[in-house]
């Protein structure tokens, strides 16, 4: 995805966003406005515009304090909270399983994912009655947005279970009708979207915009899919098609993986753009400002995001070069030293600073070729592809003397283990567990008061306000 762009284009696509919308619903979507969107849905560029507008939701859902964070880190064992700003105790109510139906928090996910898939849908909508766009542009451009929808749609699914399925852009009125989906109804969905996107979009070397998401991209989220339901020929499939097809790689080393203008390199699947380059955008980086602890000692203000446990930092092996690139012991406050271990793996040295805000210019990649190497042990039971993450970092290969077999003794432990190594602050923990059917017997021996209820996210009190209709997760 391409935020690198200019201001007015954000602007003119906020503001058509806007246009479209009136009237509240369950999921605070509004009907279209043909007057306003039947006159700039015609050209190529107008679609642009409302493509970039889509894309740019990126930016909110898989935000430091975005619901990706907040479940994938707080809700496993990698991080935890101290000070935060804001409603601390409905943020701390997701590292403590004490979330309650009237949580703003969850509400506030809620609305970003619906209104991320109004965006969506309202592309997709008019695509399909575009006569003067080309052919070839529409089908790439349907396979993006339903690549973006699949993505949203399973991060929804694992969060809610079954979820209103909407696949257009609906009026407040019409929304009232659509209820929760099965769980299964909504994977159908995804696989059908992700289908769709892996069939059309190019390679990823021949992707024309930076960020846009090419075919390995949606064949990787399709595997996970896959691994999700269990399915794992199919996992494997996808994900041998993204190993073979010489698009990825592994770079040389833990280290080359991060830094403020390492970007788009061959092991990024799928990578989110930030540029520091202009304060006024508003483009800029945040996951070192908002993984910094609470403070503001550097001359910046840290949030206090995602502090990483002691039991993350001594699960690394003797010699994993990996703790100290990702990790950080704490900070310098004058001349005292504070301990308080968080993520360094977006760090920008030096970088301008405004106000008190921290201009970083770090990229995320919401995935990379470590992960699909990792999935792709998960789906075959073939230790090689672990092995390569293994010996990217210079340890002891899977079933060779040197590997500490006494703590990870199985294929599927080490697997556990290696992810949350090589993953750690990725907002990958959570699900994993939860795919492996290891988040109750993990999370509970290290005090989390977890059932199997507690797996999935209340849907809002205020969701269920404007539709009675809509049913309640069991256990809230």
């Amino acid at each position: 995805m391409n935020r690198i762009i200019n201001l007015n284009t954000i602007i003119t696509s906020i503001l058509l966003l806007l246009l479209v919308s009136c009237g509240k619903s369950f999921t605070d979507l509004a009907p279209i406005s043909n007057a306003n969107t039947n006159n700039f849905y015609n050209s190529e560029s107008d679609f642009e515009s409302a493509i970039t507008a889509a894309m740019n939701t990126l930016y909110s859902v898989y935000a430091p304090e975005g619901p990706v964070s907040y479940t994938g880190e707080l809700m496993g064992d990698n991080a935890t909270l101290y000070i935060i700003a804001g409603a601390q105790a409905d943020k701390h109510a997701f590292r403590d399983y004490t979330i309650q139906t009237p949580n703003t928090m969850v509400y506030s996910f809620w609305r970003q994912f619906y209104s991320a898939l109004f965006a969506v849908n309202t592309v997709l909508d008019k695509l399909q009655v575009a006569s003067q766009v080309d052919v070839e542009y529409k089908k790439v451009a349907e396979a993006e947005m339903r690549f973006l929808r699949g993505l949203y749609y399973f991060q929804m699914v694992r969060l809610w279970g079954g979820v209103p399925l909407v696949t257009k852009a609906v009026s407040a009125q019409e929304s009232y009708s659509i209820l929760r989906s099965s769980e299964a109804e909504v994977y159908n969905q995804i696989k059908s979207d992700l289908r769709y996107a892996a069939d059309n979009l190019p390679l990823s070397s021949n992707v024309k915009l930076v960020g846009r998401p090419a075919k390995g991209a949606a064949q990787t989220v399709l595997g996970e899919v896959y691994l999700t339901l269990g399915d794992k020929a199919n996992a494997a499939k996808e994900l041998l098609e993204v190993y073979n097809s010489q698009e990825y790689a592994l770079q040389s080393s833990y280290a080359a993986v991060w830094g403020p203008n390492v970007k788009n390199t061959k092991e990024s699947v799928f990578e989110i753009q930030y540029s520091s380059a202009n304060a006024s955008t508003g483009t800029h980086s945040p996951f070192y400002q908002f993984f910094f602890p609470n403070v503001n000692v550097l001359g910046f203000s840290g949030v206090g995001m995602n502090q990483v446990t002691d039991d993350l930092y001594n699960e690394f092996e003797t010699g994993d070069p990996r703790r100290d690139i990702a990790i950080s012991l704490g900070y310098q406050n004058g001349a005292t030293f504070q301990e308080q271990k968080f993520y360094k793996k977006w760090i920008h040295p030096n970088a301008t600073i405004n106000g008190t805000t921290l201009l970083a210019n770090n990229d995320f990649m919401v995935y990379r070729f470590a992960e699909v190497l990792l999935m792709l042990t998960e789906a075959t039971g073939d230790a090689q592809y672990l092995n390569k993450v293994r010996g990217r970092a210079g340890l002891p290969l899977w079933g060779t003397a040197g590997y500490p077999t006494s703590r990870y003794g199985t294929l599927e432990l080490a697997l556990e283990h290696e992810a949350r190594m090589e993953l750690a602050g990725e907002y990958k923990r959570w699900f994993l567990l939860k795919r492996l059917n290891r988040a109750i017997p993990v999370l509970t021996a290290k005090g989390k008061q977890v059932t199997q209820d507690k797996l999935l996210l209340p849907v809002p009190d205020i969701v269920r306000l404007q539709n009675s209709a809509i049913t309640q997760n069991p256990g809230y």
